[in-house]
């Protein structure tokens, strides 16, 4: 069945829109792909979690009033239920929020929410989503958007199409994506926002980026598809706190696309080096579990969690050094983008419930009003591809070789913990109390003063 797209207003969040050289942006960007006047620019997020749908937002708020030059949608699975409690969440925010509340009573759709917190009716995440409220992130309401909850309607012609679903999905949704382009003449351009990784080890050890996911199901050029990320919070960025992000991939694209989204509070760059960026987005979320551990178990102690990340960050530059030839170019936005998802983010919030025993592993990584953990597939992930015998290097007391993890603690701990749970939760602590624990910095001159860089890692030969 094919779903509904809504008609908005030209001015979406009710606001007299101000330019400020807005349509300038968008005819440029139209102008490099090639689009004739009267031939709609058509922009579709894939997947609604928060990230993806603060990003088609932020994209509708300041593009959507240009209807007749771009259309901007957003795509999500029909069928998701909105459970009362969330029912009775969303209609506290809605009432708290004078600007929704008028927002929602001029488009005659407050009487729905008003019978959804009494029980007297059932709401569903795309049809919220149709008023701007993301099942991921209740409350920040966003703009009103366009959703479509048919696949093949959504992106069988998109120029623009925004990856924002989970590394763990997005194989599978966009091999059946692949069915639908098949008589395509050109091939679209493809922004990926997800951060996670898979392990393959034949016939060598090495990453599986969502990137190369994407290209291996449709067969759309590595050159038209391009990640974003950065240190940045979707709630905040839709709020307009300042964010930067980086967009890495070809030149063809990357260069026009980070004009087109730059933003006043929200910057990107661009940047060619794309699968370390990508896999340094989800290395950061396996240590973002730990610290969210750390701080539960010492009741937010500062200190402790100080020693937590000195000691993470030390492996993160470790690996880095055997992902990379020039990993001093990471260690920058690497340690904003740790920085942010330990203090705010959902895989530290995670690691918090985790400990706390207000959440059990055996509830899965997806998780009623966050959506998907990310970071604990990526646990699995790196230490699967770090354990193996081939990657060994040389252990700086033993002078013997060994497998990559035996220097990485932290790693070691949260995989016993999340993922063959040997161990309780607290064993991180015990990690970092361990007498045999070499001083993180060791752990980086080791990393600074040996041949480590292994480019089979990342596919290259």
């Amino acid at each position: 069945m094919v779903g509904n797209v809504e008609v908005l207003s030209p001015y979406s969040n009710g606001a007299i829109p101000n330019h400020n050289g807005l349509e300038e942006k968008l005819d440029e960007f139209r102008k490099v792909l090639g689009k004739a006047d009267g031939d709609l620019l058509r922009i579709v997020g894939v997947g609604a979690g928060a990230w993806g749908s603060v990003f088609a937002a932020l994209l509708q708020d300041s593009y959507g009033q240009f209807r007749d030059k771009v259309q901007i949608r957003l795509w999500r699975r029909p069928g998701r239920a909105v459970d009362r409690a969330t029912a009775e969440q969303l209609f506290e925010v809605i009432n708290s929020r004078e600007d929704v509340l008028r927002r929602l009573i001029r488009r005659c759709a407050y009487l729905k929410y008003v019978e959804a917190r009494l029980g007297d009716r059932t709401l569903y995440a795309d049809e919220i989503l149709k008023d701007g409220f993301c099942l991921n992130m209740i409350n920040t309401p966003l703009c009103p958007l366009k959703v479509v909850s048919n696949l093949q309607e959504a992106i069988w012609d998109a120029d623009v199409v925004v990856n924002g679903l989970p590394s763990t999905e997005t194989r599978e949704v966009f091999e059946e994506i692949s069915k639908y382009w098949k008589e395509r003449i050109t091939m679209p351009i493809i922004i990926s926002l997800a951060k996670g990784i898979e392990a393959a080890l034949d016939p060598v050890p090495h990453i599986i980026t969502p990137t190369q996911m994407i290209n291996w199901a449709t067969g759309v050029p590595m050159e038209n598809i391009l990640y974003l990320g950065g240190p940045n919070i979707a709630s905040e960025i839709y709020d307009k706190e300042y964010a930067n992000a980086r967009i890495c991939g070809a030149d063809k694209w990357r260069k026009p696309l980070a004009k087109f989204l730059r933003q006043p509070h929200f910057i990107v760059w661009d940047n060619s080096d794309l699968v370390t960026h990508e896999v340094m987005g989800g290395l950061k979320n396996v240590y973002a579990i730990g610290a969210g551990m750390a701080a539960a178990l010492t009741n937010e102690s500062a200190t402790s969690k100080s020693v937590y990340f000195a000691h993470c960050t030390s492996e993160m530059i470790f690996i880095t050094h055997l992902l990379t030839e020039e990993p001093e170019k990471l260690a920058g936005p690497l340690l904003a983008d740790t920085y942010v998802t330990l203090l705010k983010g959902r895989n530290a919030w995670y690691g918090q419930m985790i400990a706390k025993g207000e959440l059990s592993l055996d509830m899965g990584d997806s998780i009623t009003g966050k959506g998907m953990i990310q970071g604990v597939s990526a646990v699995g992930a790196f230490y699967e591809l770090l354990s193996q015998p081939s990657l060994s290097v040389i252990h700086p007391e033993g002078n013997k070789p060994v497998a990559p993890v035996e220097l990485c603690p932290i790693l070691k701990t949260l995989y016993k913990i999340l993922i063959s749970r040997e161990q309780q939760p607290r064993a991180i602590l015990q990690a970092l109390r361990d007498e045999n624990l070499n001083d993180p910095r060791d752990r980086i001159e080791i990393a600074q003063s040996h041949a480590f860089y292994r480019p089979s890692l990342l596919g290259h030969p």
